[in-house]
C-alpha cells in the first residue's frame, strides 16, 4: 500500500531496468559461487534482496549517492548492512559498482586475511560502514550515523552553502527487528525526528529455524507508525517499486524516519530452497549449477557480463560528476567559513589538543568529593577544548554528572545540542554511540551506572573490535553504592570489562587521576575507554604532586607513595581502595610502596623498563586490594602475594558498612601483609 508520504514524480522510475535486472541475477550468481567455493555462508539475503541492491547501487537517479574511489567522502549516503550474515550481498555490489573489492576478493570470501570476511568489518573493506553481525547492531549504528548527520548539518551548513544533506540507509531482516536493542533505537529515532534515516526491511517471512510466523505476528506498518516513523510496503523484487520508495523516502525530510517494508523471497534463484528456512544458509549452494542455468548465467563461475561492467562504469562516472558538483560547493564553503572548515578538519582527523591535561584546571588540595563529581568538572574543560565531544546518558545525568553545561540538548528543536537524552535505553545508547564513532565526525561518550554495563556489553565489544574511540562513563562503581543492595553493587563488572580485548578500563582514585583518565581516553583514537567512577567521596592524595597523579593515570599505573627506606612491601589498588593502601602504609613503616593502578591495560602497554620501575620483580611481598572479584590481580602479586577482593555479591547497607563487612579496610591490608612469608 502507498503511504501519505509517498510522492509521485514524473522522472523515470529506474535507469535502464533491463541491465539492472541482469545485474541483479549476476549478483546472485556471485553470491552462489562464493558460498559454494568455501562451503560456508548465508545465501538467503543476497539472493532475496538482489533487486534492492541493483537499485541502491545502480539507479543513479534514486539510489545511493556514493563515490567508489572516495568511500569516505563527507556527503555520501551511508549504507549499513545490518543483517551482516548476508555479507555477500554487500561484497557483490561493492565489486560491481567499482569499489576496491576485486573479483579475486569475492573468490577469497571467508578465507584467511581476505577483505571479504564472513561478516562485514569496519576499515577492512572499502565501502563497509560498520562491523555488523550481531543482529540489530547495524540498525542502531545507522541511527547513530543519522544522529551524526543531523548534528553535522546543523553545525556546519550555512544559509549559503549546504555541505551535509545525505541520507543513512540500512538493510535489515526479521532477525534484526526481533532484537530488543533495535526496538530501543527505533523508538529513539522516531522521537528525535531523524528523518534522514531510511530502513529497508527485508520482510521474507522466514527466520533461521522456521517460518517467521512461529515467532512474530505484528503488523509492521502499524508498529513503525506507532513509533513516529513513515512506513510503506512494497514488492522487493519490483525495481520500479524499490526505486519509487527510495525516491519518496529521500525527498520527504518531514520529521519522521522512513521504513520500506520490502516483501521478498529468501533464496530467490534456487527453487529447491527459495521461500523456506532452508534458504537462509549455505545449503542452496549445493544446487549452484542448476541455479546458474535458471538465472540465465553461463557455466563460468564468478561471471559478470560486459554489459553490466559497462553500465556500472557509466554509473561511476555519474557518481564522480555528482561528487565534483558537491566539491565545488564545499570549496566555496571552506573559503567563506575558514573557522568552521578548520574545526571540521580537526574533527575528521580526531585531533586532540596535545596539552589537554594542562587545559583541565587542577583541583584544590582540600577537594573532597566522589570521582563522579570530579568527572563532572573535568568533562566541562574537555568539552571546551574539544568541540567534537558529544555526551549522553541513560536517564541518569543527575547521577552520572556528565552533562555538558551550555552544550544544549540534542533533538528536533536543536540538532546542535551536545547532550543526548537516550532515555532508559542502555542497549541502544551503546550501539548508537558506535554509529557516531563510525561516522568519525564527532567524539561520542555515554553514561550509566557501572552495574548496567552488561546492557552495553555487546556494543562495547564491537567498539573494541572495530577500534572505535567511544568513552563510557560508568558511575557507582563498587559495593560502596551501599543501600541499593546487591542488584546495584557491581562486583564482577570491572573485571568483566577488563577481559574485553582492546578496551581501556580506568578506575581513578582521586580527582587528579580522573583528569588523567579523561585525557588518556581522549588521546586514544584507536579504541574505546571506560571510566569507572565512585558514588562515595574519596580523598585527594597530596602524597604525590598533581602532575604525577595525572600522568600516572595516563600511564595506567604509577608509584603514588614511594618507600622511604629499603623496599620490602608493595601495596597495589585502584579507585577508592587506594585509600586503604595509603593508610596501611603509614602503619606498616618505611619499607612500603603504594602503587595506584587505575588502568591495567595502559600499564601493560608501557615499556618493560617502566613497569619494572613501578613493580620491581625483586620485591615479591605484595598485596592488592579492590572492591571486586579478585582473579585478575594475581598477575601483579604473584603466587607469593595476596589479593583482597569481593568474590561474592554485595549487601544492602550504608556503603561504608558494606565495605567494612566485605573486608575493604586498611586494617585488612595490614593483616594481609603480616600473613605474608
Amino acid at each position: 500500500m502507498l503511504a501519505e508520504w509517498w510522492v509521485d514524480v514524473d522522472s523515470p522510475r529506474v535507469m535502464n531496468p533491463d541491465i539492472l535486472s541482469q545485474s541483479a541475477n549476476e549478483a546472485r550468481g556471485l553470491a552462489i559461487d562464493a558460498v559454494h567455493a568455501c562451503s560456508s555462508g548465508h545465501l538467503g539475503l543476497p539472493l532475496g534482496c538482489a533487486e534492492i541492491g541493483a537499485v541502491l547501487f545502480g539507479d543513479g537517479a534514486h539510489g545511493l549517492n556514493y563515490h567508489p574511489d572516495m568511500p569516505k567522502w563527507l556527503n555520501r549516503d551511508r549504507f549499513i548492512l545490518s543483517a551482516g550474515h548476508g555479507s555477500m550481498f554487500l561484497y557483490s555490489w561493492l565489486h560491481l559498482s567499482g569499489y576496491g573489492v576485486s573479483l579475486q576478493d569475492l573468490k577469497d570470501f571467508r578465507q584467511l586475511h581476505s577483505i571479504t570476511p564472513g561478516h562485514p568489518e569496519f576499515d577492512e573493506t572499502p565501502g563497509v560502514e560498520a562491523t555488523t553481525g550481531p543482529l540489530g547492531q547495524g540498525v542502531c549504528n545507522a541511527v547513530g550515523y543519522a544522529l551524526s548527520g543531523k548534528h553535522a548539518s546543523a553545525k556546519f551548513n550555512t544559509n549559503e552553502h549546504t555541505i551535509f544533506n545525505h541520507h543513512v540507509i540500512t538493510l535489515a531482516g526479521d532477525g534484526c527487528l526481533q532484537e530488543g536493542v533495535t526496538r530501543e533505537a527505533i523508538a529513539f529515532a522516531g522521537h528525535n525526528q531523524l528523518d534522514n534515516l531510511i530502513l529497508i526491511y527485508d520482510s521474507n517471512d522466514v527466520t533461521l529455524d522456521a517460518m517467521a510466523v512461529m515467532t512474530q505476528g505484528e503488523d509492521a506498518e502499524q508498529y513503525f507508525t506507532s513509533q513516529r516513523w513513515d512506513a510503506v510496503t512494497i514488492d522487493g523484487h519490483d525495481l520500479d517499486a524499490v526505486s519509487s520508495a527510495l525516491e519518496s523516502a529521500k525527498s520527504n525530510d518531514n520529521g519522521r524516519p522512513k521504513v520500506i517494508i520490502a516483501k521478498t523471497e529468501i533464496g530467490r534463484g534456487i527453487p529447491e530452497v527459495a521461500g523456506s528456512a532452508k534458504g537462509h544458509g549455505e545449503g542452496g549452494a549445493n544446487f549452484a549449477e542448476s541455479a546458474r542455468r535458471g538465472l540465465g548465467l553461463p557455466d563460468e563461475t564468478f561471471y559478470v557480463s560486459a554489459e553490466t561492467k559497462d553500465y556500472f562504469a557509466g554509473r561511476k562516472e555519474q557518481a564522480v560528476g555528482e561528487f565534483e558538483q558537491w566539491n565545488e560547493t564545499y570549496q566555496a564553503w571552506v573559503a567563506a567559513n575558514p573557522g568552521l572548515a578548520d574545526e571540521l578538519s580537526a574533527d575528521i582527523a580526531k585531533a586532540v589538543p596535545s596539552n589537554l591535561l594542562d587545559l583541565i584546571p587542577e583541583f584544590g588540595s582540600d577537594y573532597s568529593n566522589a570521582t563522579r563529581a570530579a568527572g563532572g568538572d573535568v568533562i566541562q574543560a574537555v568539552a571546551a577544548a574539544m568541540p567534537s565531544l558529544i555526551t549522553g546518558s541513560a536517564d541518569l545525568y543527575g547521577s552520572t554528572k556528565n552533562y555538558i553545561k551550555e552544550g544544549g540538548n540534542f533533538g528536533a528543536d536543536d540538532f546542535t545540542g551536545r547532550n543526548i537524552y537516550y532515555g532508559i535505553r542502555e542497549h541502544a545508547m551503546g550501539a548508537i554511540s558506535n554509529g557516531l564513532a563510525y561516522d568519525g565526525l564527532f567524539r561520542p561518550s555515554c553514561a550509566t551506572f557501572a552495574v548496567f554495563a552488561d546492557y552495553l556489553r555487546p556494543s562495547i565489544r564491537l567498539a573494541s573490535l572495530a577500534k572505535l574511540p567511544v568513552t563510557y562513563i560508568l558511575t557507582h562503581d563498587s559495593v560502596g553504592v551501599g543501600e541499593d543492595g546487591p542488584t546495584h553493587q557491581p562486583v564482577e563488572t570491572v573485571s568483566g570489562l577488563r577481559v574485553i580485548p582492546g578496551l581501556d578500563v580506568f578506575r581513578p582514585a582521586d580527582p587528579e587521576e580522573t583528569a588523567g583518565a579523561w585525557a588518556a581516553s581522549m588521546h586514544r583514537t584507536d579504541g574505546p575507554s571506560a571510566l569507572l567512577l565512585t558514588r562515595q567521596t574519596v580523598p585527594t592524595y597530596n602524597e604525590a604532586p598533581v602532575r604525577v597523579r595525572r600522568e600516572g593515570a595516563y600511564d595506567g599505573g604509577y608509584i603514588l607513595k614511594k618507600e622511604s627506606g629499603e623496599l620490602d612491601i608493595i601495596l597495589i589498588a585502584s579507585g577508592s581502595e587506594v585509600e586503604h593502601c595509603v593508610k596501611a602504609a603509614e602503619e606498616l613503616g618505611d619499607g612500603v610502596r603504594v602503587v595506584s593502578m587505575p588502568c591495567m591495560e595502559r600499564f601493560e602497554r608501557q615499556s618493560e623498563d617502566y613497569r619494572e620501575s613501578v613493580l620491581p620483580a625483586s620485591c615479591t611481598r605484595r598485596v592488592a586490594i579492590e572492591a571486586g572479584v579478585s582473579a585478575l590481580w594475581y598477575k601483579y602479586v604473584g603466587s607469593a602475594g595476596k589479593v583482597l577482593g569481593i568474590d561474592r555479591f554485595g549487601i544492602s547497607a550504608p556503603g561504608d558498612v558494606v565495605m567494612e563487612q566485605l573486608g575493604m579496610t586498611s586494617q585488612h591490608v595490614v593483616e594481609a601483609v603480616k600473613e605474608l612469608d
